[in-house]
């Protein structure tokens, strides 16, 4: 006689795995366009080009438009159409500011004795960006270099700190692909993954402070600089911000 528990594992095991729906497979796609930086914040889709470049046809492309809508990815335009959702001069200083104070916070209660299984998911995710740079691959990149940061962030142990901190993940990504066109021409995608190298190995010596400057400045916000002033929406706190920022990058 088949013992019940037996009988619901069996069942479970003879259930399909549904696989994803064309929308599905399409939001991923046009995911992985917007983090290699084939089209950057502000640039338009047009879903003719898209549909057929993707090979789907114009309903799975409009839901897929619509998840990344709801995701806050992209945005309707007033005359219609969808583009890459733009970021002003003081959304990107109210994104970096944030950024940079939680990392502090979390470092301050991480160090000088991080959680050890804490510790290898911040290696095993600086392992994933290097695999990305193996492959050239800018779009896993972009990922990995966001869940690495969260990691690091993460080994603070506090919940209410991580979850505010992946609650920008998405504004954070369009900044890092903004981040990536300026640095594409300045270094290449392994040097890139060398500078978060060595943010790892400072914090491994359990001096914060020396952990704070080194994610301070390891070069992200350098590389903003060359594109922020393009960006239109600035504000008096936001300029003011941005040229202390300026000035502490040609005092080093």
């Amino acid at each position: 006689m088949v013992s019940p528990s037996a009988g619901s594992t069996a069942a479970q095991s003879r259930r399909l795995v549904v696989p994803p729906s064309l929308a599905e497979l399409a939001t991923d796609q046009l995911k992985d366009m917007i983090f290699s930086g084939e089209y950057l914040p502000g640039d338009r889709l047009v879903e003719d080009r898209l549909a057929e470049r993707m090979g789907v046809s114009r309903p799975p492309l409009r839901e897929a438009l619509k998840n990344l809508e709801h995701d806050g990815l992209v945005e309707r335009l007033p005359r219609g159409g969808t583009a890459v959702r733009s970021l002003s001069h003081h959304d990107v200083y109210e994104i970096y500011t944030l950024r940079e104070d939680l990392e502090t916070l979390a470092i301050r209660l991480a160090l000088p004795t991080p959680d050890p299984v804490r510790m290898q998911q911040s290696v095993a995710a600086l392992a994933e960006m290097r695999q990305a740079a193996e492959l050239s691959d800018e779009a896993a990149m972009t990922r990995c270099g966001l869940e690495f940061h969260i990691r690091l962030v993460a080994l603070a142990g506090h919940r209410r700190v991580e979850q505010t901190y992946r609650s920008m993940a998405l504004q954070m990504q369009l900044c890092m692909v903004m981040n990536n066109d300026a640095r594409r021409d300045l270094e290449d995608l392994h040097e890139h993954v060398d500078r978060h190298q060595h943010i790892l190995d400072v914090i491994e010596t359990g001096d914060a402070d020396a952990a704070i400057v080194a994610l301070r400045d390891h070069g992200h916000d350098t590389f903003l600089l060359d594109v922020v002033d393009r960006l239109d929406g600035a504000t008096d706190a936001s300029v003011a911000w941005f040229e202390a920022l300026r000035r502490r990058h040609t005092t080093q």
